[in-house]
């Protein structure tokens, strides 16, 4: 009988040392992955186009969670999402710096463009840059519309108005809190003027009226990234599944897909520059 027991004494602490020596799961074995993005990813139809070719080459579903940049990055930080795709790269900076996220690569590029009835009644079409084209909206006082939402977009939209000196008030201008698409149909509704981006626009274009009137400034570059939730700050996140999603985006097949998709002709999403920016981890020795 003592023999048994330390038999099986023996056997259960060999097979606890075999649990606690075993390797990371392999993504091809199949699960989830909670990507939480903006909206324009959604909107764009782009995850719609590229996400089943990941998920049939690496048995892994996608779970996208549509919402706001500041929402995306809040889920991250929450422990709520497993891989966050977001275009804001200050805030970015910061969830790194804070610890919560790690392996972040670039993935895509489009650009900001100021949207406005066709009458153009702030005369931004003619404006000299985009700091121009904004005052000319204010002195004008022709509605302006605002997401009001803190995602990527609202904040290009408030970092824009300081750089025209400019405290956006009064009647004219309309924060909304919603999202890019909602709020290109109330744009449209009230014959606003709007910043929106270039690849919810043409999502877009056939159900609103309002016109490109402002484009091509530097200032009004829109990059994407995307970032792995750190395992050290939420261990049950799926690491391992998040970053064979950033290796696929980020891979040449993926940005040979990104850098295909057309609405009507029309290129939403560019690739990233290739070696412009190498893979980043985390900026801070914080757990």
């Amino acid at each position: 009988m003592i023999r048994f027991a330390q038999g099986v004494m023996v056997a259960l602490s060999y097979t606890f040392l075999l649990i606690g020596c075993r390797e990371r799961p392999n993504p091809q074995d199949g699960g989830t992955v909670r990507l939480a993005t903006t909206t324009s990813t959604v909107n764009s139809g782009l995850l719609d186009y590229i996400l089943p070719v990941f998920e049939q080459a690496n048995g892994i579903e996608v779970q996208v969670m549509a919402m706001g940049t500041g929402k995306a990055l809040r889920t991250g930080r929450d422990g709520n999402c497993d891989v966050v795709l977001v275009h804001s790269p200050e805030a970015e900076q910061q969830f790194l710096d804070e610890g919560w996220g790690d392996h972040r690569r670039g993935v895509m590029y489009n650009d900001f463009v100021i949207l406005g009835p066709a009458n153009d009644p702030a005369a931004v079409k003619g404006a000299s840059s985009c700091q121009k084209a904004f005052q000319r909206i204010a002195q004008d006082g022709t509605p302006f519309i605002s997401r009001g939402d803190n995602s990527g977009t609202h904040r290009k939209e408030v970092q824009l108005w300081q750089a025209a000196g400019l405290a956006p008030a009064g009647d004219w201008y309309r924060s909304i809190g919603r999202p890019m698409g909602e709020t290109l149909i109330a744009a449209n509704e009230m014959q606003a003027y709007v910043l929106a981006d270039r690849g919810t626009f043409l999502a877009f274009r056939r159900k609103i009226e309002l016109k490109i009137l402002y484009a091509g400034d530097e200032i009004l570059h829109n990059p994407y990234g995307i970032i792995a939730v750190n395992p050290r700050r939420h261990p049950h996140v799926k690491h391992d599944e998040a970053v064979a999603l950033i290796d696929f985006l980020c891979s040449s097949e993926g940005q040979k897909l990104i850098g295909s998709y057309r609405l009507d002709g029309n290129i939403l999403f560019h690739p990233w520059p290739k070696n412009s920016h190498p893979a980043t981890k985390r900026t801070t020795t914080n757990p």
